[in-house]
């Protein structure tokens, strides 16, 4: 996408597009059906119902398509209206792709939701493999689009190109979505030979699973609203603002997914099992934020200090500029001062779910949101006065505190650091939500002692990983980016582990331990061909 789109006008128009539809994905998909379907449906499978399962899952199923219906054809009827009010500062042109863009996205999005009907009904039972790999498939087909539409018009004109191969991309995001969903449907039919596709919402079992929808669509719904809001602000902002938040917010949310989400589902059934336990929820609440803060914080120091031979490497090719590498990199440092605070939230949140406070996160939830919206807008238009001319950071003009720039600034190609002041209210507002939460999970274990991540314990490693980082991404500047980052990544990484192990940090040991096994393989096998020389 960086290589074919860039992260200009028509790379603003393709983020833009793929996060309005994404309405539709969060307040039906995933999230959603895990909170209201999937325990009702799960239960009843472990009961030996089979036929009360498979007419629920046929039930919400034929529900769940005919709302998802009926947002598609109202996102199709109402794209411009949308685009209009959620980015009004596009110029014509912008405006007028992005409309198309959003048309096309909605479609692709609807069979993403019926994808989550089918991942639910698999990981009832039990078969998780295919349902989160069947993902793949939606980014694959869309760079499979991508490339097949940049080969047709290679020799047109840039700009023309990157249009059409956004146009092109988007209909493969409807098809990979649609393959999405098939490649998962015989599968569930083998499952579930008792499923009868219908709209009955009578039924005691799926009025329990609607009750359970509409709080869980509140919650999906504060996060979609944080979503709008980013793009919004950022719609404010010059050009290329949206695409570059986009790119930033890609490498950003990898830790997270990796290592928070990861222990986070893994040690929430647990944490239920011990909410009668408040010491033995506090260590395992402990083992966690050690768990997560020890990958997390070294993830955090690197995109920092290696930030730019990351983003180059990833992302630096055809339409994609070496002031957009710095652009990108700046914003996702500024994501990361916070990454740590926002990783171990997630863990705080299954804290209180365990202890029965579903609202309190929400609400805290809520406080980040306009706590992150705030602090953006006023830091947004003063970094907006930056851009990055030849890989240096030069002030453009008259320095602006809470106004606009023009419309001809916007528009001017300048590639601007705007986006930095939404990432830094991002920022603050994860540490704001970490700090209450902190709080509010020291209160729901009786006020005992308040369990703390492994940030100062760890803090040495981090600080002489760092300052290698930083003397290795200056003077490795001049070799190829994707030869640098690999080497930098992997010679920083065994510093922080190696000074880590004697911290207490578990996490920190087990790595240190796995790090010294490969490595006494790796001489046995060399000691073991030298004898056989």
């Amino acid at each position: 996408m960086a290589a074919f789109i860039g992260a200009g006008r028509v790379g603003d128009a393709y983020r833009a597009a793929l996060t309005i539809p994404r309405l539709l994905q969060n307040l039906l998909g995933e999230g959603v059906l895990s909170a209201s379907f999937i325990p009702v449906y799960s239960q009843m499978v472990e009961q030996g119902r089979r036929q009360d399962a498979g007419r629920l899952a046929g039930a919400v199923f034929g529900l769940l398509a005919a709302a998802t219906g009926l947002v598609v054809l109202a996102g199709w009827v109402l794209a411009e209206p949308l685009v209009s009010l959620l980015l009004w500062r596009l110029s014509d042109d912008s405006a007028d792709l992005t409309v198309e863009l959003v048309r096309i996205m909605f479609a692709g999005i609807g069979f993403i939701v019926l994808a989550a009907w089918a991942l639910g009904v698999l990981n009832a039972h039990r078969r998780f493999f295919l349902s989160y790999a069947a993902p793949v498939i939606w980014n694959a087909v869309q760079v499979a689009f991508m490339v097949g539409a940049w080969l047709v018009w290679h020799d047109a004109d840039p700009s023309v190109r990157a249009s059409d191969v956004a146009k092109t991309a988007a209909w493969g995001a409807v098809l990979g979505g649609a393959l999405q969903f098939l490649v998962q449907a015989p599968l569930v039919l083998r499952l579930v030979p008792s499923l009868r596709l219908g709209l009955n919402w009578r039924r005691p079992d799926v009025r329990t699973v609607l009750a359970r929808f509409g709080p869980s669509l509140i919650g999906r719904g504060v996060v979609q609203v944080s979503a709008y809001v980013d793009l919004m602000l950022a719609g404010l902002l010059a050009g290329g603002a949206i695409a570059a938040l986009g790119f930033a917010q890609v490498i950003y949310f990898l830790p997270i997914s990796l290592f928070a989400m990861s222990v986070a589902a893994s040690d929430l059934p647990e944490m239920a099992r011990e909410q009668g336990d408040p010491d033995a929820l506090a260590r395992r609440l402990q083992a966690g934020l050690d768990r997560i803060g020890f990958y997390v914080l070294y993830s955090a120091v690197a995109f920092i200090t290696l930030g730019g031979l990351i983003v180059g490497a990833l992302l630096e090719r055809g339409q994609f500029s070496g002031d957009q590498t710095v652009q990108v990199w700046w914003i996702l440092a500024a994501y990361s001062l916070g990454l740590v605070a926002s990783a171990s939230s997630r863990l705080l949140q299954n804290a209180c779910f365990a202890a029965g406070d579903a609202k309190g996160p929400a609400r805290v939830a809520v406080v980040r949101v306009v706590l992150a919206a705030a602090v953006g807008v006023v830091l947004m238009f003063s970094f907006d006065s930056y851009a990055v001319v030849g890989g240096s950071v030069e002030r453009m003009g008259d320095f602006q505190i809470l106004s606009f720039l023009s419309d001809a600034e916007r528009s001017a190609g300048a590639v601007r650091l705007g986006a930095v002041g939404l990432a830094l209210g991002s920022t603050v507002a994860a540490w704001a939500e970490y700090g209450i939460l902190r709080h509010r999970v020291r209160y729901l274990l009786g006020r005992r002692r308040p369990v703390r991540g492994p940030t100062r314990r760890l803090a040495v490693a981090a600080l002489c990983a760092g300052v290698l980082g930083g003397v290795l991404a200056w003077s490795l500047e001049p070799l190829p980016l994707v030869v640098t980052a690999p080497f930098a990544l992997l010679t920083t990484g065994l510093v922080y582990v190696v000074l880590g192990r004697g911290s207490g940090v578990a996490a920190a040991e087990e790595a240190g331990a796995m790090i010294e096994r490969a490595v006494a393989r790796v001489v046995r096998a060399a000691r073991s061909e030298n004898r056989d020389g």
